[in-house]
């Protein structure tokens, strides 16, 4: 199963170690493996950090990559989600140190609270940036890939994630006052 052909390009020179060929791996898959960190591991700061270090493997680990057993993406997905999940298992303790209490409830009313507005918020957007959203933030599609499955060109795909992300930001914002008035209230 050979990958494309640009992404074989890319990892030749890559292998050859040419810098400018990972930032246009970067460039092409960051954002699809971000998507996929940052819903592993629900937190932004932290998403980031371990982007940059799935990055730093793909190119430590360049030549493990067999174009033939499979797709650059997917060997990349593996190790992106492999060094969240090792990122993860670190930053929780060993040792239990909280009271998990089976008679109390934790978070979890806020927790599908949260889920419910996600679900509300994306639901607000216009068909066009809820299914340019849905392909590279959830099915992991990358730009190239995700405009041709909806069949636009890719300029106005673009433009159709950045106006989603724009929109999805400003109904944060109004949540997180909206969320904090509601808890001002609810706590005296």
């Amino acid at each position: 199963m050979a990958g494309h052909p640009k992404d074989i390009e890319s990892i030749n020179q890559l292998l050859q170690g040419d810098k400018n060929a990972l930032y246009l791996l970067y460039d092409k898959y960051s954002g699809a493996l971000y998507g996929v960190i940052l819903r592993m591991c629900k937190d932004d700061d932290l998403a980031k950090d371990l982007l940059q270090e799935s990055f730093i493997k793909i190119w430590q680990k360049i030549s493990s990559f067999d174009p033939q057993k499979g797709k650059f993406y997917t060997w990349a997905y593996r190790i992106a989600k492999n060094t969240t999940l090792n990122a993860l298992r670190k930053s929780s303790p060993l040792i239990q140190t909280d009271d998990l209490s089976v008679y109390e409830s934790r978070n979890t009313e806020s927790e599908v609270s949260d889920s419910s507005n996600l679900k509300g918020i994306l639901a607000d957007l216009e068909p066009q940036h809820q299914m340019a959203i849905d392909l590279v933030y959830f099915k992991g599609y990358t730009h190239q890939e995700a405009h041709k499955e909806m069949n636009v060109p890719l300029g106005s795909f673009k433009s159709y994630v950045r106006q989603a992300l724009i929109k999805l930001r400003e109904r944060r914002a109004e949540l997180s006052w909206f969320v904090l008035l509601i808890e001002v209230i609810r706590n005296g």
